[in-house]
């Protein structure tokens, strides 16, 4: 009883009216901070990173503590009541002393609020964040096969009927368990025609489907339909199933600080060390089936999977066309393919690593200051070179 609130009507209303008007000024300058992290998040790295901070759960748990504070104190002091000549005065002594509860926690929250956003706007943080959620993706892509790996991926013929896509988008997410299903019933074969995170228009062809017998292939709207909607169209690409959306998050944080405006080479250096890791578990895993197979063995699906040619085109590649001129890019660059080139499986792949080591040295004679720069990348490329084999 001695800790609960023990003040009269007046105390009441002004403890009430003061943690409402204080924690809504509170919420104010968080919404306001929040606002300039988005800017200064979109600035230094890339607009793609705002989703993150939008789905930060400390701030969705720091603003849900505000508000709700605000809210219980405007409800608690409307049952504040003077005396009259029917009642006595009536004051909520254990809800004033709840209110009052909640405003220490608010205290501590912003002021965790404060840290947590401090850490969060460092580009060092927002590139870890980026590398994991690209690394989960690249695990669910990789273990969610909807079928056996057929031995031989099935080739279209010239009769292949397109499915096209009805509306505008980004393709985020395919139902592959579901297609297979839907060819082992019809049995016919189906392919995909564009990779997740792909932008689709109105009109583009999704997919391809054939008679698996050799029979001729008819229009069939129903089928159509059916493929059609296993695949999912979005007005911006997600991690979900987009193997290429975290690396091309990591790469923009790359090309920005390589940007005139900001001069920034030893963030790309960092980025090109998260993309190096992340190219190779990548490679680590393999190439992906070109096809799958139903239950008896045939080929049913065949999926539309990046490359790896076409992921360190995306990524190390468009760093190489920015950063070539600076020595301390270029040389981590090059150590880059070498890092990925340890933990390939087959030798594809280091002929895709080799080719591009060949086009980052052109790049470093084209745009190198002097020759000491071009000797220490000539020096650090020999060394690769011995490491891709």
């Amino acid at each position: 009883a001695a800790l609960l609130f023990g003040g009269g009507v007046e105390a009441a209303r002004a403890v009430l009216s003061a943690i409402a008007g204080s924690v809504i000024t509170v919420t104010s300058l968080t919404f306001s901070l929040t606002v300039v992290a988005l800017q200064l998040a979109s600035s230094q790295g890339s607009p793609r990173l705002l989703r993150m901070f939008a789905a930060d759960r400390m701030v969705h748990a720091t603003l849900a503590i505000f508000i709700g504070t605000f809210a219980y104190a405007l409800t608690v002091l409307r049952t504040v009541e003077d005396a009259t000549e029917d009642a006595g005065a009536f004051v909520p002594r254990i809800a004033v002393t709840v209110a009052s509860v909640l405003t220490l926690t608010s205290v501590v929250m912003l002021t965790f609020f404060l840290g947590h956003l401090a850490r969060q706007l460092r580009l060092e943080t927002m590139m870890r964040d980026a590398h994991r959620e690209a690394s989960r993706t690249i695990a669910m892509v990789w273990d969610a096969a909807p079928g056996r790996p057929a031995p031989v991926a099935p080739r279209a013929p010239q009769e292949a009927r397109e499915v096209r896509a009805e509306s505008s988008g980004f393709l985020t997410e395919v139902n592959r368990s579901r297609l297979l299903d839907i060819a082992r019933e019809h049995d016919v074969v189906v392919e995909e025609i564009s990779p997740t995170g792909t932008s689709v228009v109105a009109g583009a062809p999704l997919l391809r489907w054939w008679s698996r017998s050799g029979a001729p292939t008819r229009a069939d709207a129903g089928l159509d339909s059916a493929l059609r909607a296993q695949f999912s169209l979005a007005y911006e690409p997600t991690p979900a199933q987009d193997v290429s959306f975290g690396i091309r998050q990591i790469t923009d944080i790359a090309m920005k600080a390589l940007s005139p405006g900001v001069n920034d080479p030893t963030t790309a250096e960092y980025a090109v060390g998260h993309l190096a890791d992340l190219l190779a578990d990548i490679a680590a895993r393999g190439p992906l089936p070109g096809s799958f197979a139903d239950d008896s063995g045939a080929a049913r699906l065949v999926p539309a999977h990046p490359s790896l040619a076409s992921l360190v085109a995306l990524s190390l590649g468009r760093v190489r066309h920015y950063g070539s001129g600076d020595p301390l890019v270029a040389g981590r660059l090059l150590r880059a393919y070498g890092e990925v080139g340890r933990r390939t499986v087959d030798d594809g792949q280091r002929e895709v690593l080799r080719a591009e080591l060949a086009r980052t040295l052109e790049a470093i004679d084209a745009h190198a200051a002097d020759d000491t720069d071009v000797r220490a990348a000539r020096r650090i490329a020999d060394e690769v070179r011995a490491t891709l084999g």
